[in-house]
């Protein structure tokens, strides 16, 4: 395997910037925490809810030289709002530069995202990483070749290790603009010597700008809307009506040319020495989807996840650090020297209180989340790094197709099992905003965590069977009805499962690890406040005796329409701090004889659709905005109400006893 002679270095521009960008699961992050060490800033992209993080180059001598590092992307145009992102960096962007990562496992793969990057003419160099990997499977790659038919540098990489990495820097010192230019179909021609003619000079040239509005990249499009005249507009989306008008579209003939031209450069580029003898991680990624022997792999991976996050990380986790550590050490030591340093009751109060900052807010985030949120997000880097995790989506689609979605909506569902405030986060990673919208309305609805599924099991196991039963399909019905309905009214149809299937490998720890890191980071940055500010509101409430008020308020509507005794109110209302706080004071009700059998099946259900806790609420808030937080909760609130009220007269007709 050969290695491009290293060129000599150049001195970049004080601030300028250089862009990571490659598939998902190909150790990009990895290759920018080498580049960066500890200089990493992670925040949202403007006008996004997506992260984006950012690092200098200090620690290679260069003089503020900021990496940025773009979501993993399969292709233009992207697909989802992770992906969009890293189309607008392109375009919006005023880049010195641009890496490409590549996995050299996938040869094809990374190809044909690098004829697009080559054809925006942006100087870049190609980091082909895993090197290692790659050898250990047989296959061979001739660098030159790839460089030669990409006209740019090609540095191989091991970015675990380091190797490459200095190399890979003096590479960008002979990366000019590459002057890659695919010939596509004489009608494909036509449109963009046309298109040139029209659109508004950009970061990118104009070639692919037009190459990217001809396939419908909804990232261009918005840029040239903001960069161009309505008549330029107009012009510009007649030529493309015309063309999609023809048999094949624009976009068609545009991926059949690149895939030709891919498998020319593939064919002699890549000499692969087991082929017809495929490996074991091999045979084992063909099992992952096949429709039979998938299911029990599928299996396994979703116990491992629920025991891994909502077992070990809600369970035990949180009863060590909760209840031991800050129940009997760090709360009751801190509130007695609070109480002693400030005799004035309010500020006292505010800090160590039964709504106290402290008390609740930082032992809410600290004990109750921050376990629960460190075993997620170890649980998703494995996935992601594995390459597990689109298969997981292909396998669990014709279930999610049902209620007008598709597979890569089971991991938000799966880890909603875990923490509904995490997986609302994660619905980031579908496709349409109509999908995030959908399942982030049945995580709120009908998804118990796993802290609140384990106080319901200890209630259903104090009745019977049967009404463990009645639960599960209740539950069951109810979140593929409403998903169903909402799938036909919401605006949009759904979104096709269109995924790589990347190699299936064993995920590297360091980068699982580093990747956790970075999210624990935006976790204590964004969430911790979030938490803080619902504790503040609740301590006012009560302090100024509206809780009280609240609680009385309700008693009308637990006990007329639930049936439920008085004392129940008050567990409602504390279910908006945390569902399982809910279940908690029914089960303390049940075990002193204040519920009768119906009564304990009415709340469950209930309280398994109430609306989600403070801290899910705040989540919606952030990802979907105020507007859809509250039209959730206005329609949530009442249904849960409603399936309750109906349930406890259906089962005072039948005469269940239990």
């Amino acid at each position: 395997m050969q290695m491009t002679q290293a060129l000599p270095s150049f001195n970049l521009l004080a601030g300028s910037s250089i862009a990571l960008v490659g598939n998902p699961n190909v150790g990009k992050s990895m290759l920018f925490h080498r580049l960066t060490g500890q200089y990493v800033i992670v925040s949202n992209y403007p006008g996004t809810t997506v992260e984006v993080a950012r690092g200098t180059l200090k620690p290679h001598g260069m003089a503020d030289v900021v990496i940025i590092d773009t979501p993993g992307i399969v292709a233009f145009p992207p697909r989802s709002e992770d992906e969009a992102v890293t189309a607008r960096v392109l375009l919006q962007e005023d880049l010195r530069a641009l890496i490409q990562v590549g996995d050299a496992k996938n040869i094809r793969r990374t190809l044909h995202l690098a004829v697009q990057l080559a054809e925006m003419g942006l100087p870049m160099a190609l980091a082909l990483n895993m090197m290692d990997e790659a050898r250990a499977r047989g296959l061979s790659l001739d660098i030159e070749v790839l460089s030669h038919a990409l006209e740019l540098p090609v540095v191989a990489t091991i970015a675990t290790r380091g190797q490459g990495v200095t190399d890979l820097l003096q590479s960008l010192g002979g990366a000019a603009r590459s002057t890659l230019q695919v010939h596509y179909p004489a009608t494909i021609e036509s449109a963009l010597t046309a298109l040139q003619g029209l659109l508004p000079e950009a970061h990118i040239t104009a070639r692919s700008l037009g190459l990217l509005y001809l396939s419908h990249d909804s990232a261009s499009e918005s840029w040239i809307k903001e960069h161009a005249s309505a008549q330029t507009i107009q012009s510009a989306l007649t030529l493309r009506d015309g063309m999609d008008a023809s048999t094949e579209s624009a976009a068609q003939l545009i991926q059949r040319t690149r895939d030709v031209f891919v498998e020319k450069i593939a064919l002699r580029a890549l000499t692969d020495r087991n082929a017809g003898h495929p490996s074991f991680a091999v045979q084992v990624g063909r099992l992952s989807t096949h429709p039979l022997w998938g299911l029990p792999i599928l299996a396994v991976v979703l116990y491992a996840m629920y025991w891994f996050v909502g077992v070990f990380g809600s369970g035990v986790l949180v009863n060590l650090i909760e209840k031991n550590l800050f129940g009997q050490i760090i709360n009751p030591w801190l509130t007695v020297q609070v109480e002693h340093l400030i005799p004035i009751t309010f500020i006292s109060q505010i800090l160590v209180g039964p709504y106290g900052l402290w008390t609740m807010g930082v032992t809410y985030a600290l004990a109750l989340l921050l376990p629960i949120v460190i075993t997620f997000f170890i649980t998703f880097g494995i996935l992601e790094d594995s390459g597990y995790l689109p298969r997981l989506a292909v396998m669990s689609n014709r279930i999610f197709t049902m209620m007008g979605l598709n597979g890569q909506a089971v991991l938000p569902m799966i880890l909603g099992l875990g923490c509904v405030t995490m997986a609302t986060m994660t619905t980031r990673i579908l496709n349409s905003r109509r999908d995030r919208i959908l399942v982030t309305l049945l995580l709120a609805l009908a998804v118990p965590c796993s802290a609140q599924l384990g106080v319901v099991v200890g209630l259903l196991a104090g009745i019977s069977f049967s009404a463990a039963l009645i639960w599960g399909v209740i539950t069951l019905l109810i979140l593929f009805l409403v998903g169903w309905l909402a799938a036909k009214l919401m605006p949009g149809d759904r979104a096709p499962l269109v995924v790589e299937l990347p190699p299936l490998r064993m995920p590297v720890m360091s980068n699982v690890l580093m990747k956790t890191a970075a999210r624990l980071e935006w976790y204590v940055k964004e969430a911790v406040p979030l938490f803080l500010g619902g504790t503040l509101l609740l301590f006012f409430l009560d302090w100024f005796h509206i809780l009280p008020i609240l609680i009385h308020a309700g008693e009308p509507l637990i006990t007329g329409w639930l049936g439920l005794p008085p004392e129940a109110t008050s567990a409602f209302l504390l279910g908006l701090l945390r569902r399982d706080f809910a279940a908690t004071g029914l089960f303390a009700m049940q075990s002193k004889g204040l519920l009768t059998p119906i009564q304990t099946l009415v709340s469950i259900v209930t309280i398994t659709l109430f609306i989600p806790c403070i801290a899910s609420l705040m989540m919606i808030v952030k990802e979907r905005g105020v507007k859809m937080a509250v039209a959730m909760v206005v329609f949530i609130f009442p249904f849960a109400m409603l399936v309750g009220g109906v349930l406890y007269r259906i089962l005072l007709l039948v005469g269940w006893k239990g």
